[in-house]
């Protein structure tokens, strides 16, 4: 009978252990980042955890059920709204879950996964507000010790019966996502935001160019949004600005990028498989109604022509790095960079400096240098194009009109431009 009543309650505690969460996680953070076209809400959790989300109408709202999580002291405060989001909720509801209620201003599209640990960061749970406008008053908020940064930049150049270039200019990282970490905590997305709006400045001070921001403020882009806005604006460049990292702190200076063949090999599939996708175009022409074989030519002669574009590009970029302070590297790499994978825009991607190196990150971190690195990358752009206009633009009338003007001979016998 004893042993009866052993076996019964020790059922009793088996059954009462296999009911709770096998393991219960903290909540130690919830972030929240607005860009112009989508808002991210981060919550830090101390491990993994099972989530649920819910998408609610009238009101408008997004509702996130963690499962067996605790709200950590250091998280009792909720992020202001910002973007497409009014306020944030938080609380424990009576299942013993974690739940996040996100009030929303307008109607959007919500999804969520779980991010592992990287190098900053342990578990996090991600939802992304897809269609999220942000208002004025729902500028990017910029942390301790960043660089701040004005409204984005656009450019008003006098009318032409020829086009600008557009150039698209991508800063790295971003909102959650800080990039690689000096040792005094410069963040990479800083100073390459601050790199990038001063090229976009020098950039829009060229006669027939015009430069855009993938991203003009401290938000996340994903990395094909940036391609993406790239190509909506049909960006005749793309040119990627980072800071790259290494454990050995001794090494610096810059070194450029273009994509590697393999990666041209395995973004040609994608876009292959996928070429019913009518917003997928190759230089204006649609893949979705074209055969096997045709479509593979037309995608192959798009990339072909793209990563010489690049290789070039990246060249003359490269060479006026070197002008402007140590290079790393002194011929162009190859890599599989997602952002460089546009078939139709040729891209490079830049990496400034080793902030890394602590000589470097505190370069990194002032406008002199800033605007050194800015100037070098102008320059290279301003060079390629020059030699290489396309045609039915500004920069085309301008470079002719260069190469018309006259040679005088001097006494001596050497040429020089007539002014």
């Amino acid at each position: 009978m004893n042993r009866l009543r052993c076996l019964w309650a020790g059922g009793l505690l088996l059954g009462t252990l296999l009911l709770q969460p096998a393991h219960a996680v903290d909540v130690r953070a919830v972030r929240l980042w607005a860009g112009p076209d989508n808002t991210r809400v981060v919550v830090d959790l101390s491990g993994s955890a099972q989530h649920n989300l819910l998408l609610l109408h009238n009101p408008e709202r997004v509702v996130l059920d963690v499962s067996g999580a605790h709200l950590a002291k250091s998280a009792r405060s909720a992020p202001r709204g910002a973007g497409a989001v009014k306020t944030v909720r938080m609380s424990r509801n009576p299942s013993g879950n974690f739940r996040l209620v996100l009030d929303l201003a307008r109607p959007i599209q919500a999804k969520s996964f779980l991010s592992t640990p990287n190098s900053h960061y342990g578990y996090r749970l991600v939802v992304d507000l897809a269609g999220a406008r942000a208002g004025a008053g729902a500028s990017a908020r910029i942390g301790a010790g960043a660089i701040r940064v004005d409204k984005p930049i656009t450019a008003k150049h006098a009318p032409s019966d020829a086009r600008d270039l557009i150039i698209a200019v991508d800063a790295g990282h971003g909102g959650e996502d800080p990039g690689a970490i000096g040792k005094n905590g410069t963040r990479e997305k800083d100073v390459v935001l601050a790199i990038a709006r001063e090229l976009a400045l020098k950039i829009n001070a060229e006669p027939g160019m015009k430069a855009i921001l993938t991203r003009g403020g401290d938000y996340f882009v994903p990395l094909r949004d940036r391609m993406r806005r790239a190509r909506a604006q049909q960006a005749d460049l793309f040119v990627s600005i980072h800071a790259d990292s290494i454990r050995d702190r001794s090494i610096d200076g810059s070194s450029v990028y273009i994509l590697s063949q393999r990666g041209a090999t395995d973004e040609a599939s994608r876009w292959l498989a996928e070429r019913e996708n009518a917003s997928d175009l190759i230089g204006g022409v649609s893949l979705d109604d074209k055969d096997d074989v045709l479509a593979s030519v037309l995608l192959d002669l798009s990339q072909s022509a793209s990563l010489n574009a690049s290789q070039v590009a990246a060249e003359r970029v490269l060479h006026q790095l070197t002008q402007a302070g140590e290079v790393r590297k002194h011929e162009v790499q190859q890599a599989r960079f997602m952002v460089l994978k546009s078939p139709d825009i040729p891209s490079m991607l830049v990496e400034t400096a080793y902030i890394s190196n602590p000589q470097e990150e505190m370069r990194l971190r002032t406008p002199v240098q800033q605007a050194r690195l800015a100037a070098a990358i102008r320059q290279g752009v301003h060079d390629y194009f020059y030699a290489n206009p396309p045609q039915g633009t500004r920069v085309a009338q301008l470079a002719a009109a260069n190469s018309a003007r006259p040679v005088l001979a001097t006494a001596g016998g050497a040429g020089g431009a007539s002014q």
